[in-house]
């Protein structure tokens, strides 16, 4: 018997790159509303967790110019960002590998579910996926913990320690701990060692290669 049976996927740094989109999505954002930023780098603190909290914690920004950054964000995203992407190296062989051995896949990310269905409709990868759970456009179910437990109530026949939540961010390890899941912490995204560490996640891994097999080592 497998030691796990559902595997959640955080989207952003996890299945796919989405650094150019996101960030370029995020200078047109702040160019709109009065802030200039040239510097793409800096802005790689906005994958990973919700826009708001991001506009918020980063800028200063109150909940009236959140919602306008927000806006203009979408504008350029859906238009152009969305496609700006780039799937990590070996991603869709994995996911043929669990979905052939049997295991229920899911994505778990902040972004809108409108927008990873879309992401995985264009990458071809949408049919090994038996959820897509995000965000709604409205910004509500947008912490992760939010997101891992609505997945977690749509596989209601697994116990809870069937499942594991994969993610390069701490946000996916704190919101795998707040549902009692055992996570594993991906390196190769944008969250170092340290924060994946600090977070407590289960496993550790440097690339989808050992990501696979950590998964053949536990059947």
């Amino acid at each position: 018997m497998k030691k796990y049976s559902v595997v959640l996927f955080d989207l952003d740094g996890t299945i796919s790159d989405p650094k150019v989109g996101i960030t370029k999505s995020i200078q047109y954002a702040l160019q709109k509303i009065g802030i200039v930023e040239e510097d793409l780098d800096k802005l790689e603190t906005f994958i990973g967790p919700p826009l708001q909290v991001s506009f918020r914690e980063i800028y200063g920004l109150d909940d009236v110019q959140i919602q306008q950054a927000i806006a203009y964000y979408r504008e350029r995203f859906i238009q152009i960002g969305m496609y700006e992407n780039n799937l990590y190296q070996n991603i869709s062989s994995l996911l043929e590998y669990l979905q052939k051995e049997g295991y229920q896949l899911a994505i778990a990310t902040s972004k809108p579910t409108v927008f990873a269905e879309q992401i995985l409709q264009y990458f071809n990868l949408k049919h090994f996926f038996d959820l897509v759970a995000g965000s709604n456009l409205d910004g509500t179910r947008s912490a992760k913990g939010e997101v891992i437990t609505f997945a977690r109530e749509h596989f209601n026949e697994a116990n809870i320690d069937q499942f594991i939540m994969i993610g390069d961010r701490k946000y996916d390890i704190v919101g795998a701990h707040e549902n009692q899941m055992d996570s594993i912490g991906v390196t190769y995204g944008y969250g170092s060692l340290d924060e994946l560490s600090d977070a407590q996640a289960t496993y550790i891994v440097n690339s989808v290669n050992e990501l696979q097999e950590i998964f053949n080592r536990l059947g």
